[in-house]
């Protein structure tokens, strides 16, 4: 499929570009070299491939939650800027 350049220029309406007329002819060719691109991935042939999801079987490990007691409360709270009733005090967030 051979671009022109009356749709070059309505691609770069829609998306908005300023194209001098200097760089038209750049991304003719640019625009151009990707529908070439793409048009040999399409017609790649895929026939006798086996089916596949992945290069590879790496999958995400879950674990379960467990609830743990925390018992260093004073260690925890001896960075804090700021305390109040035994919790972080931080600067009011929402107005």
């Amino acid at each position: 499929m051979k671009v022109s350049k009356e749709e070059l220029l309505h691609i770069a309406d829609l998306a908005d570009l300023n194209l001098d007329d200097s760089e038209i002819d750049n991304y003719l060719d640019n625009l151009q070299d990707i529908l070439d691109f793409a048009d040999i991935v399409c017609n790649a042939p895929v026939e006798d491939l086996d089916i596949t999801i992945g290069a590879n079987e790496a999958k995400n490990v879950f674990r379960k939650d467990e609830v743990k007691e925390f018992d260093n409360i004073e260690g925890l709270l001896q960075n804090a800027p700021s305390l109040e009733l035994n919790m972080f005090k931080i600067p009011k967030v929402v107005q």
